[in-house]
């Protein structure tokens, strides 16, 4: 376990509403998890969908997004080590109600 967890970097999140679906006005939540090394990168090929949202585009467009994270790495002791971690994505209709799921 980390003394200090991992910390997002990206001032802006990487995930791109697919227009088809954002046309459709579908909305939902993709649960990944995502493997950061001890240099804050996501590792791409180890991110996989936990939990998906039910549309396909959504879970793609989380996944391709999910390499584009970076992270200040977590610390043991002071020293940067890779973790394994969820991460959740939402996608959200400006105005949309949240959706049971939303933790937020």
């Amino acid at each position: 376990m980390p003394d200090e967890r991992p910390q997002m970097l990206n001032a802006q999140l990487p995930f791109q509403y697919p227009v088809p679906e954002y046309l459709a006005r579908v909305e939902g939540n993709v649960m990944l998890r995502l493997f950061v090394d001890s240099t804050g990168r996501v590792v791409p090929d180890s991110t996989r969908v936990v939990e998906p949202s039910g549309h396909g585009a959504l879970d793609r467009v989380a996944l391709a997004g999910a390499a584009q994270l970076r992270f200040v790495p977590a610390r043991r002791r002071g020293t940067a080590i890779p973790v394994s971690l969820l991460y959740p994505v939402h996608f959200r209709l400006p105005g949309g109600v949240p959706l049971r799921a939303d933790s937020l």
